[in-house]
């Protein structure tokens, strides 16, 4: 997949506090695929250890989120739920 752009749907994102991610929905070349960031992406992208302000620090970052997004998808497109770590960020 040589896709370059991923659609995040905001409204979708959801803080999942017992897997410390933040799950969200986007749109990749017409395909909608579900998502999750991994606390610790926001956390080396903000310096800060995600607490009650995740969904803030996702919103803050989604330009980055949906960069490192798209090497997950590349990694993994079959996944019910493509996580993004740290090593995805580039």
């Amino acid at each position: 997949m040589a896709a370059d752009k991923m659609d995040i749907d905001m409204a979708s994102a959801l803080d999942n506090v017992d897997e410390r991610l933040v799950e969200f929905t986007a749109e990749v070349d017409g395909e909608e695929y579900q998502f999750g960031v991994q606390y610790s992406v926001l956390e080396a992208l903000s310096g800060d250890v995600p607490e009650d302000d995740a969904i803030e620090m996702f919103t803050r970052f989604s330009d980055t989120v949906a960069e490192a997004g798209l090497v997950a998808l590349r990694r993994d497109d079959t996944a019910d739920l493509i996580v993004i770590s740290e090593n995805d960020l580039e």
